[in-house]
């Protein structure tokens, strides 16, 4: 059924339509509800308040939905206890896209091609997961188990899905993804699995005070009750705002590759950052961060099987280059890791502290198989060591391009800890 104005499209909804298709723009209706099994499709259709609500086993298709960015223009109702599967093909929205499992709703999936948030801004909302000492606000587009059941299962396979612009980024995270977790952000319930997110392009700036020591948000964040078979970021990543992580993976993925740059403007932004079961991680372009304490690659928690980078390079005070503090297998960067800054504050779990900007820093604990890095370790500021490998840290097998330290006061190297003998 064709509708063209607010008084038809309402007849649609109340006739249980099964195909519903907007010509043109229709604008001042309130929130509607669609009925189960239902696709709407075609044109415009601009809200001022709640958009689309989903129910069951629903469509959109080649459509816009428009809202002022603090709201929700798609969500989902949760009085059913099987939502069946949401497909979202083609849609751009102004405002958020939400869809959650809660209440009575144990199930749900999400079929999502080429979906673009425009713009949206989460920052007001309450439910914020919690894990590492700091809140994470929601995403642009946020899909997430909210049932405490064990039994409740969130799938989804998303492709294409875009948020923000350079014009109009996403204020909080990008892309959203997780399950019911508890306060430490570990999977305590219901839990959300998707065999790919395949992303492209992502600018968010998450609007936190500079400073703030407990939130944070993520371009890309696979959260603790978040399970994906593979992460492929085929569009930039960008991150403008303080504590703007890049890429942030708390929960499990066995593969994430990144095929664009991703790089970061703001405070204590990090290129990627893991704290949770990674696989294989592979990024084939830049990782370039710029704002205070913001550093290119952290392993704080967790488990990192292996990691290849093309280039790590970061500009601001305090800004680590790689640091890694826990055990992990390979790391490989094929071309530099370069700093510009000195000693800066920097966000580590929920706690400002200074930090220098060190090229490499293998922490107490951290010990990697391998670590290669076929171009050049290279500082620019004062004071600082441009590799390190400190007390309790161990590095198996090691080859090293070049190491430099450009500064009034540095060293390129410090060793306490156990690195291959004649490596360096």
């Amino acid at each position: 059924m064709k509708v063209t104005s607010v008084k038809e499209l309402a007849a649609a909804i109340e006739a249980g339509e099964q195909n519903i298709e907007v010509e043109g723009t229709i604008s001042g209706s309130p929130s509607i509800t669609l009925p189960e099994g239902a696709t709407l499709s075609g044109g415009t259709l601009e809200f001022t308040a709640k958009g689309v609500r989903l129910t069951k086993n629903n469509t959109l298709r080649d459509v816009t939905i428009t809202t002022t960015d603090y709201e929700v223009a798609v969500y989902n109702s949760t009085s059913l206890a099987d939502a069946g599967t949401f497909r979202l093909n083609n849609v751009t929205t102004v405002g958020q896209v939400y869809i959650i499992a809660e209440g009575e709703l144990k199930k749900v999936r999400v079929e999502a091609d080429h979906v673009f948030v425009k713009s949206a801004d989460v920052r007001g909302r309450v439910e914020q997961p919690h894990g590492y000492g700091v809140d994470v606000l929601q995403g642009g587009f946020t899909l997430w188990n909210r049932n405490p059941d064990p039994d409740s299962l969130f799938t989804a396979t998303l492709r294409g899905i875009s948020a923000g612009t350079e014009e109009t980024p996403v204020r909080g995270s990008g892309i959203f993804v997780d399950g019911y977790t508890d306060r430490e952000g570990k999977l305590a319930g219901g839990k959300f699995t998707a065999d790919l997110i395949e992303t492209d392009t992502i600018v968010t700036d998450g609007g936190i005070v500079q400073g703030t020591p407990d939130k944070i948000t993520g371009g890309v964040f696979v959260l603790g009750g978040a399970i994906v078979d593979r992460v492929e970021n085929n569009g930039p990543v960008t991150t403008h705002g303080p504590n703007d992580m890049v890429l942030d993976l708390w929960g499990r993925t066995p593969e994430w590759v990144a095929n664009e740059a991703i790089t970061s403007t703001g405070a204590s932004g990090i290129g990627f950052v893991n704290f949770g079961d990674m696989g294989h991680l592979e990024i084939n372009a830049p990782i370039v961060t710029s704002g205070l304490g913001a550093r290119g690659f952290n392993v704080y928690d967790g488990s990192v099987q292996s990691a290849k980078f093309q280039s790590i390079t970061t500009h601001g005070d305090g800004a680590i280059g790689i640091q890694v503090s826990k055990p992990m297998g390979s790391l490989e960067v094929t071309g530099d890791v370069r700093t510009t800054g000195a000693e800066g504050l920097s966000l580590v779990k929920g706690v400002q502290m200074p930090l220098q900007a060190i090229g490499v820093s293998i922490k107490p604990g951290g010990e990697l198989t391998a670590l290669t890095i076929g171009g050049v370790v290279a500082t620019e500021g004062d004071h600082l060591v441009s590799f390190e490998v400190l007390e309790g840290a161990a590095v198996n097998a090691l080859s090293v391009g070049g190491i430099e330290a450009h500064g009034t006061g540095s060293v390129t190297t410090k060793i306490e800890g156990t690195i291959p003998a004649g490596t360096l």
